[in-house]
């Protein structure tokens, strides 16, 4: 597709974002639905984001993807947020309408969709055990407690935020149906005990990413029913995932999770489907 005067565009705000894949998934989505965008990634840092965003506002952008670390930095920048995002308050989407940003987040959406329909598990009226509570853990609890789950219990180091990520969960309690419960991640026997009552336990924290090799849990905590779903993509195997894998359990990765949380930013935006199976054969495979 060639450019010409009319082609719009959408964009990526983060730094790092030179290894981003949501160029190359968004751009092809536009093609294959023969929409007139273009994609493209902008190193910004937090002293620029008020910058960037007025920038982008002005300049009609369709609307904009943000990853670490301006997914909380863009909200004072924001005129509407969606009652997610307010919650979790992070935002990884925002849509330009005429004079006004309007923000969500997609990660939730993303971690449950690649689930549901990458691995066949459905958490409708379930429970799920996650470990973590930063800006992607907050996202996938405010979107199971809003929309999926009946309960959550999340389990974290007892530090100096205890108090920030309790204050989240009474919010959720407060405006949703789901039982949102905290457990301190040390309590090896709490979080043993509710791995059994569970199908699906979440990682949701950084421990196992690029050359760590820790785990946030010892392994003697899993059991051979779960699957654990570790939003980890680099590498592509964490110690958690294969500790899982080691007694029998399911495990998967988070690189589908950015397919579908990119997915659900696409409809955002144009209305359309992104093509799912071209996406993945071209760009995730």
């Amino acid at each position: 597709m060639e450019i010409s005067g009319k082609t719009g565009f959408a964009c990526l705000l983060g730094s790092p974002v030179a290894h981003s894949s949501s160029p190359a998934m968004h751009n092809l989505a536009f093609e294959l639905n023969n929409l007139d965008y273009r994609y493209l990634a902008f190193d910004v840092t937090p002293d620029r984001i008020s910058q960037a965003a007025a920038a982008l506002k002005e300049l009609k952008c369709l609307g904009f993807n943000l990853t670490m670390p301006l997914k909380r930095d863009i909200i004072p920048y924001l005129d509407e947020m969606s009652n997610e995002s307010k919650i979790c308050e992070a935002v990884n989407t925002v849509t330009v309408k005429g004079d006004k940003l309007i923000g969500t987040t997609t990660d939730g959406i993303g971690f449950f969709d690649s689930l549901k329909f990458e691995e066949s598990i459905d958490l409708k009226g379930k429970s799920m055990v996650m470990l973590g509570a930063g800006g992607a853990a907050n996202a996938i609890a405010a979107e199971g407690a809003f929309n999926r789950l009946s309960s959550l219990s999340i389990f974290r180091r007892k530090n100096e935020r205890w108090s920030e990520t309790q204050a989240f969960i009474d919010k959720l309690n407060k405006e949703t149906n789901c039982t949102v419960s905290l457990f301190d991640i040390a309590d090896e026997t709490t979080l043993k005990s509710e791995l059994e009552k569970t199908s699906v336990l979440c990682n949701a924290t950084n421990v196992g990413m690029g050359d760590d090799k820790s785990s946030p849990v010892p392994k003697n905590v899993l059991n051979e029913n779960l699957h654990v779903a570790d939003i980890i993509y680099h590498p592509e195997v964490t110690t958690l995932m294969q500790d899982a894998m080691d007694i029998g359990a399911k495990a998967s990765n988070g690189k589908y999770m950015l397919l579908y949380q990119g997915a659900a930013s696409f409809k955002i935006w144009t209305g359309c489907d992104m093509p799912i199976k071209e996406v993945k054969e071209k760009v995730f495979s």
